[in-house]
C-alpha cells in the first residue's frame, strides 16, 4: 500500500549558543573591511556550539523539542536518519548517539527504528529526506513517521578564507503521511560530476577551492534545473512563492538566482518584455565562436541583474529565504532547510497565503552533486511554523570576543587538547559530558 501525501509534518531549529559579531569582532581583527562580510558575503554573524554543545547535542535538542510539541513517543518513530559532514567516527552513526540521547528522557526506546547516516557534503539533508519520503511511498513504514536531522559544526582553519562563513545547528524534521507543511514531489532534477571542489580526506577542516567551488555549484544546479524540467514540464518564475537555495553564504546564492532566473525566463513572455531593455537571450549559433558566445551570455546576464523586474522577482522569492542564514552563516547539511524556513517564517509573518503554492528547492553539496524538486505547501503551515523559536535562540546568543572565538575555535579542533570553560549554562538540553571506555563521546540530560 503506498500513499500519495508525504512530506515534511514538523521544523525544529537548533542554532550553536554563542554568535561571533562578524562586523564589529572579526573584522576589526582581521584588519578587513566589514563590508566584506555584511555586504560580499551577505553574512551579519555566525553561530557557534559552546564547549559542551556539538553535532550529537544540537541535533538532539531540536528532535526532543519537536516530539515534546507534537506529542511524539519513540512508537511514533520508524527511522532516524542524520544527515552531516561533520561526523566524528568512521563506524557508528551520529543517528544511534542522538536515539541514545532520547532515549534518556522518554520512557520508550528505539530498538525498532532504522537508524543511519548520509554523506555526501552538504546535499546530505535532502538525500536523506528523500531516503524517508521512498521509505514511507513503498509502504514501509507501518504508519509511523521518519526523523531526518542535519547537524553540522562548519569550521574552516583559522586564517582560511572559508572562516567567515562558519557556523554550527542542526535543523529535525519529520517526515510523514498526510504532512502539515509541505508536500514533496515525486519528481526531482539531479546535476553531479565528479569534482574536487570541496573535500575533507581524513581531515577535520576542508580543503578548498573557492572559485572551483562556486562554478562547480552553479554548473551542477543548471543541470538539476534541466533535469528536473525533463519530468515536469518547463518552469516559470510564476510557479514557485519561494526558491530556497542551499546557501553557503547569501553572496552565493545571489548568482545562483541570477542564473536559475535567466533560465526559467528563456522563450517566455518575460524575455519578450525584456528584450525591448536588453535584448533577447544569446544563442550559440549566433557567435562566431564559444569564447564570443559566453561574452554575450556574460554580457546580458549583467544587464538581467540591473533590470527593475529582475529585481523584483529577486526580492519577493529569493531574499527571504536567507533571513535566517545571514545571523548563523554555513551549516552545511542544514543549509538548505533553514532556508525554506525562513521563506514560511516570512510568509506568515508578513501575511502571505501560501496554501496550494509551489516552492523550488535546489541543494547542492560539493564533490559534487545539486537536485532540484518541488514542493507544495499545505494548510496547516502556518500553525507549524508559528512553533519555531529560532528568532529567541539567535537574540539570546552569547556574543563571544576574538579570543573567545579563538579558544572555543581550539575545543572544537580535533586535532587540539583544548579545554575552555562554558561560556553559557545549560538548561533543559543535552550535554557532551565527557569520554567513555572505548573513547566514545558521552552525553547526559540537563534539567
Amino acid at each position: 500500500m503506498t500513499t500519495d501525501s508525504v512530506g515534511i509534518d514538523a521544523i525544529e531549529i537548533r542554532t550553536g549558543k554563542l554568535e561571533l559579531d562578524l562586523a564589529e569582532t572579526f573584522a576589526p581583527a582581521k584588519d578587513e573591511d566589514p563590508g566584506k562580510y555584511t555586504k560580499g558575503l551577505g553574512l551579519r554573524s555566525s553561530s557557534f556550539p559552546d564547549v559542551y554543545e556539538d553535532i550529537v547535542t544540537m541535533g538532539a535538542n531540536a528532535a526532543h523539542r519537536l516530539m515534546e510539541r507534537k506529542g511524539l513517543t519513540p512508537a511514533d518513530i520508524g527511522r532516524i536518519d542524520v544527515a552531516t559532514e561533520s561526523a566524528f567516527d568512521n563506524s557508528k552513526p551520529v543517528s544511534t548517539y542522538i536515539a541514545g540521547c532520547l532515549e534518556q528522557v522518554f520512557d520508550e526506546d528505539f530498538h525498532h527504528a532504522n537508524k543511519g547516516e548520509r554523506k555526501f557534503a552538504c546535499i546530505s539533508g535532502t538525500q536523506s529526506l528523500d531516503d524517508a519520503y521512498n521509505w514511507i511511498r513503498a509502504g514501509r513504514n507501518r504508519g509511523r513517521a521518519a526523523l531526518v536531522i542535519a547537524t553540522d559544526t562548519a569550521l574552516y582553519a583559522r586564517g582560511d578564507a572559508g572562516e567567515a562563513t562558519q557556523g554550527a545547528g542542526a535543523v529535525a524534521m519529520l517526515i510523514a503521511e498526510d504532512p502539515s507543511i509541505v508536500e514533496l514531489s515525486p519528481e526531482q532534477g539531479i546535476g553531479s560530476a565528479d569534482e574536487t571542489d570541496f573535500l575533507k580526506p581524513n581531515q577535520q577542516f576542508p580543503s578548498v577551492d573557492g572559485k572551483r567551488s562556486m562554478k562547480v555549484y552553479l554548473a551542477r544546479m543548471r543541470e538539476a534545473v534541466e533535469d528536473f524540467e525533463s519530468v515536469s514540464g518547463d518552469t516559470h518564475p510564476d510557479d514557485f512563492e519561494f526558491i530556497p537555495f542551499h546557501t553557503p553564504f547569501p553572496g552565493m546564492v545571489r548568482k545562483a538566482g541570477l542564473l536559475g532566473y535567466r533560465h526559467i525566463i528563456r522563450g517566455t513572455e518575460i524575455e519578450e518584455e525584456l528584450a525591448e531593455e536588453i535584448g533577447h537571450q544569446p544563442h550559440p549559433e549566433e557567435s562566431e565562436d564559444d569564447e564570443a558566445y559566453l561574452d554575450a551570455v556574460r554580457e546580458y546576464t549583467d544587464a538581467l541583474k540591473e533590470t527593475d523586474r529582475y529585481r523584483e522577482w529577486y526580492s519577493q522569492v529569493i531574499e527571504p529565504t536567507l533571513g535566517i542564514s545571514r545571523h548563523v552563516g554555513n551549516w552545511y547539511t542544514g543549509s538548505v532547510h533553514i532556508a525554506r524556513a525562513a521563506a514560511l517564517k516570512y510568509a506568515r509573518e508578513n501575511g502571505i497565503d501560501l496554501d496550494g503554492k509551489q516552492l523550488l528547492v535546489g541543494s547542492y553539496g560539493s564533490g559534487a552533486q545539486a537536485e532540484v524538486h518541488a514542493e507544495t505547501v499545505v494548510p496547516g503551515w502556518e500553525a507549524e511554523i508559528a512553533q519555531l523559536n529560532i528568532d529567541e535562540q539567535i537574540m539570546n546568543r552569547y556574543d563571544i570576543s576574538y579570543e573567545e572565538y579563538e579558544q572555543i575555535h581550539d575545543v572544537h579542533n580535533h586535532d587540539e587538547e583544548a579545554d575552555a570553560e562554558p561560556l553559557t549554562a545549560p538548561e533543559g538540553e543535552f550535554v557532551f559530558d565527557g569520554w567513555g571506555r572505548m573513547g566514545e563521546r558521552k552525553y547526559t540530560f540537563v534539567e
